[in-house]
């Protein structure tokens, strides 16, 4: 998945010439608010636009904002009405300016807020991940595999608090996908989907396979859960096929040679 995608939201066609300008770039356009916060969570976003022409704008900036699943990526507030930029800020926006600014500064805003992977911290994740899986993850994911989803929480989140480096969100992504089982098993289908949403941002940019787990298959497995979990809708939870929370998938890493 690129990591570098811009989202553009406009009622009109007020980002056409910037969608054009970085060919690099995948670029998003959208002009229904509601959309934003599915589209941060399902695609690796570097930055966000919003047009101070749109309806909504004020509903969108809250809704990026106020998920914790969104509400890291950076926004980009454009109007020419100071009052508006002014509430834009307090709404959450990262970044308030004219179009004129926006015009002349364009490009430097990329690389001053886009949330762009380090490279750096990617190949030491990359790294840490071809180490063995630590005894007290085990337990975590011996937990998991039993169903056990609240014992498995416990477990993961002290290896997550104890680990320093970016493989960390291996195990906070895991034990979120959990909790959000755990959810589902006690009818509360909100908090469910909000720990769903939350576990992409830290699953994404984990390789396929991270100490031994396969990553790809449980990016692939929540996915299918949430997708499910938003068809039934709240009403209809107890119509989930428990099936569809699926074990994890473990071949074990063996401690490279020194």
């Amino acid at each position: 998945m690129n990591p570098d995608t811009l989202v553009f939201l406009s009622q009109g066609k007020a980002f056409a010439h910037y969608v054009t300008e970085l060919p690099e770039y995948d670029n998003i356009e959208l002009c229904h608010a509601q959309l934003i916060a599915d589209v941060l969570i399902d695609c690796q976003v570097a930055l966000t636009f919003v047009d101070g022409g749109h309806e909504h704008w004020r509903q969108a900036l809250l809704m990026i904002k106020n998920k914790a699943a969104t509400r890291r990526v950076p926004v980009c507030f454009a109007s020419d009405d100071g009052a508006m930029r002014a509430e834009a800020v307090i709404c959450g926006a990262d970044l308030a300016l004219s179009w004129r600014e926006l015009r002349w500064r364009f490009k430097g805003i990329i690389s001053e807020i886009a949330r762009i992977p380090d490279p750096d911290t990617l190949e030491q994740l990359a790294c840490e991940c071809r180490q063995p899986l630590p005894d007290l993850a085990i337990q975590g994911l011996r937990a998991f595999n039993r169903g056990e989803f609240y014992r498995q929480h416990d477990l993961f989140e002290e290896q997550w608090v104890n680990t320093a480096g970016p493989v960390r969100d291996l195990y906070r992504g895991i034990l979120q996908v959990g909790v959000a089982y755990y959810q589902i098993e006690g009818g509360n289908y909100r908090g469910a989907l909000k720990m769903l949403q939350r576990s992409v941002q830290w699953l994404r940019l984990l390789p396929d396979r991270c100490k031994g787990l396969d990553v790809d298959a449980l990016r692939r497995d929540s996915t299918a859960v949430r997708a499910e979990l938003q068809r039934l809708g709240p009403a209809r939870l107890d119509e989930l096929d428990r099936r569809l929370l699926k074990t994890l998938k473990w071949k074990p890493n063996h401690s490279p040679k020194t």
